[in-house]
């Protein structure tokens, strides 16, 4: 699950960063912290998400970044800003194909196919999933941000896999507490880069934005300050030599959170270009090793991390609910040519 993203407003752009709100504090304004001060004056914003800016610079007084505990003066000029333009909060609905697995009369279970986004953002305004749903189904949550009605959690674009998604207020507030509360069942599938030594883990670290670059994620030890508690078991399927089929089991839902915690461990999942896996990591220098894992890429044109199963307890009656699903083709292809290039090289070396 990603951090929630900023509402946002008509801007200007300052080196890449654009103004969302400006604000001037009145000059008989008293003296107050800046995350009280801007959750009074902007419509839907908390004070969370103000301390969420304001933790990545962009609150600024005076043209200065400050922290949430700044306290307001008279006079102050306030930018809230982003690193992203404005974007049409027009939720459009498309007729684009989605798979459905489930519908009742409080959620919606969608298998995400792979390629397509969840929800609008900077650059990626339609075609998403909530565009499609916005189609096919009556009716959808309503939020405090109109383009993500619904919407319990995400997955990435490049992710496949099982997304639940609410159909009724109170089945949005239900599911996303079980999400908080961790109640809920999530399971994974990714193919990453190594090997491991024992057949069970667990992978510990803050993530929060990367302090080089701000697209990306980064983990941070525990107990400090910067980055979101975060926790991902892992066991082992199948082994490959060079690379490994595994098992994730999500704790916690923080953005690229798996992607990221396997970086920071040293095994990148396959053929992922923002955290280094669309490169060969483990292996030979033959040509014919090189060949093969990049017919390997072509195969699954993107990171290979599903969304396999998903449970929770349904916002109607409790009743435990289980949604599991397939992994798509092109996943399921790489792991047989992995299977076979191994089997062929094992019988090499025992010749």
């Amino acid at each position: 699950m990603e951090e929630e993203e900023f509402n946002t407003t008509e801007g200007l752009s300052l080196d890449g960063i654009y103004e969302h709100h400006k604000l001037i504090v009145d000059g008989q304004q008293v003296m107050m912290r800046i995350d009280k001060f801007l959750t009074n004056q902007i419509a839907n914003m908390t004070r969370n998400k103000v301390q969420k800016l304001a933790d990545h610079n962009f609150v600024l007084v005076n043209n200065v970044a400050v922290k949430s505990s700044y306290k307001i003066k008279p006079d102050d000029v306030i930018l809230v800003t982003q690193d992203f333009p404005k974007r049409d909060k027009t939720l459009v609905p498309q007729d684009i194909p989605v798979t459905i697995v489930h519908d009742d009369d409080h959620l919606v279970i969608v298998n995400k196919e792979p390629g397509m986004v969840v929800h609008p953002s900077y650059g990626h305004y339609t075609g998403t999933l909530l565009n499609a749903l916005k189609f096919h189904i009556d009716k959808l949550a309503k939020c405090d941000d109109d383009t993500r009605p619904g919407l319990v959690h995400r997955i990435d674009k490049n992710t496949s896999g099982v997304l639940v998604v609410a159909k009724t207020e109170h089945a949005l507030v239900y599911l996303q507490k079980q999400f908080h509360d961790r109640i809920t069942a999530r399971r994974y599938r990714a193919l990453v880069w190594g090997d491991f030594e024992d057949d069970e883990g667990t992978i510990t670290g803050n993530i929060g934005r990367s302090l080089r670059n701000r697209k990306v994620m980064d983990v941070f030890p525990e107990g400090e300050d910067y980055g979101r508690h975060a926790v991902t078991h892992y066991k082992v399927l199948e082994r490959f030599g060079y690379v490994t089929f595994v098992e994730c089991r999500l704790e916690t839902g923080r953005t690229h959170q798996i992607r990221a915690h396997f970086k920071h461990i040293g095994h990148p999942i396959f053929n992922d270009e923002v955290y280094g896996g669309d490169r060969i990591l483990k292996g030979t220098t033959f040509s014919k090793y090189k060949q093969f894992v990049q017919n390997c890429f072509k195969v699954i044109p993107r990171h290979a991390l599903h969304a396999k199963s998903l449970g929770f307890h349904h916002p109607k009656d409790e009743k435990w609910m289980q949604f599991d699903s397939e992994l798509p083709s092109d996943f399921s292809d790489v792991l047989d040519r992995w299977r076979n290039y191994t089997v062929q090289r094992l019988q090499k070396e025992g010749e």
